[in-house]
């Protein structure tokens, strides 16, 4: 076999385990990636050139802040705060709890989103005692709906911004319409699916109505030095562009500067913090990157992506409907990441080529890669961060549950896109 092929099988492979959890997908994603430089598909050197440090780095900067911030009770008022301002009513919840996911994920990314939102959806639940996973599964799927329509909200969409100069009012502009339109349809399709699991007892509302949301701050002047710290963070996010900054970096910095200001001498608490890390989630990602960079190097993913482009004959329409339905569904199974990589270079081909309006094919890319996130649970570094958020606190989502309410939801919102693509730039 030739070293594409082996490539290609290891991939499949991989994945293949990853869906049957036969293997736990950290030990599939590492293991996979050391056979991808064992059978000289990639060298370590490019393996390594292939892991997102930025990515890893955004994530673990964000983790150590949250971490640290748990600690003055914050979640707990949120929890409760929230909950009063919705009467404690559970499905009322699920539309707040989504609502908030995606507001923050448009603003902020994805995974800060849903590292902030998630314990306090633990935290609700459990005081309503209501079964948790339809509250996930609605913040999984709102954070990649809500991170579609500006250009901070996903990682597909900076790049797409960067390379093309397409500026924030821009992505505002194009694509919260869209965005719009599918939360609220998607929403309304998971209160209806979830139905028979959003009761709780009227009892247990009026206990938490009765509850002092105040009381469940521990540490003051704690909470204040993680409120400036957030704030600094935030604004580094927002002038990363200006700054010249990664968004690691602006992550990295707030973490930094918190354990600074807070436990610079406390080798106990840093240690806890440091070890509250999801360090499975961050190791699966470092194998996924070389596994699907082995693919890069091997060529498979480009040829996929010109035989997509070969097929349309030149075709506006055809191109951008093909783009867009094929980064959804690769986005679903692979990182959007590598594939938004390989798509950018082949538009600008087609451009140099002659093909005029390359617009419909930019937004087609952007929505087609942000929403096909939501096909699978490995489909977005969102959905696996809560994966496993879950699954350390006793409430593990299988990849083939999460796949049989998210992918039908994910295909109907690229219909809703497809029709939107089609009214608005065809």
């Amino acid at each position: 076999m030739d070293m594409t092929t082996v490539a290609v099988v290891i991939f499949i492979a991989a994945y293949a385990l990853i869906i049957s959890e036969k293997v736990h997908r950290t030990i599939v994603g590492i293991f996979g990636a050391m056979l991808m430089i064992l059978a000289g598909i990639i060298s370590q050197e490019t393996a390594i050139h292939h892991i997102d440090f930025n990515t890893l780095g955004l994530l673990m900067g964000m983790m150590i802040i949250v971490n640290i911030t748990s600690e003055t009770g914050l979640f707990n008022f949120l929890a409760i705060w929230s909950a009063k301002k919705v009467k404690a009513h559970p499905a009322k919840l699920l539309i707040a709890l989504s609502l908030l996911t995606a507001v923050c994920s448009a603003f902020l990314d994805n995974v800060t989103t849903v590292l902030l939102t998630v314990p306090i959806t633990f935290n609700i639940a459990n005081q309503l005692k209501v079964d948790v996973k339809p509250y996930l599964m609605a913040q999984i799927i709102s954070s990649n709906i809500g991170g579609t329509a500006t250009l901070v909200g996903d990682p597909p969409n900076i790049m797409i911004g960067s390379s093309v100069g397409l500026n924030f009012m821009d992505f505002i502009f194009n694509l919260s319409l869209p965005a719009i339109i599918i939360f609220i349809v998607t929403v309304a399709i998971m209160l209806v699916l979830y139905k028979s699991k959003l009761h709780t007892q009227v009892e247990l509302q009026d206990k938490v109505m009765r509850l002092d949301e105040k009381s469940q701050i521990t540490d003051a002047l704690l909470l204040k030095k993680c409120l400036f710290v957030l704030a600094v963070t935030m604004s580094l996010f927002v002038l990363h562009g200006a700054l010249h900054l990664e968004t690691a970096t602006a992550a990295l910095t707030g973490a930094g500067l918190l354990l600074l200001i807070t436990y610079s001498h406390n080798e106990v608490m840093i240690a806890k913090i440091l070890s509250k890390i999801e360090w499975l989630a961050i190791f699966f990602f470092a194998g996924l990157f070389v596994l699907v960079g082995a693919l890069v190097e091997t060529g498979v993913i480009k040829a996929l992506a010109a035989e997509a482009i070969e097929i349309t004959h030149g075709s506006v329409e055809a191109t951008a409907m093909i783009i867009l339905w094929m980064s959804a569904l690769a986005s679903a199974f692979i990182d959007n990441i590598p594939f938004v990589a390989t798509m950018i270079p082949l538009i600008k081909d087609m451009g140099a080529m002659g093909l005029t309006n390359l617009e419909p094919m930019w937004w087609s890319l952007a929505l087609g890669a942000c929403l096909g996130g939501n096909g699978t649970l490995i489909g977005a570094s969102a959905n696996v961060v809560v994966a496993s958020m879950a699954a350390q606190r006793g409430k593990p989502i299988s990849f083939i549950s999460f796949m049989k309410t998210a992918f039908p939801l994910m295909i109907l919102s690229m219909i809703i896109s497809t029709a939107y693509v089609w009214i608005r730039y065809l």
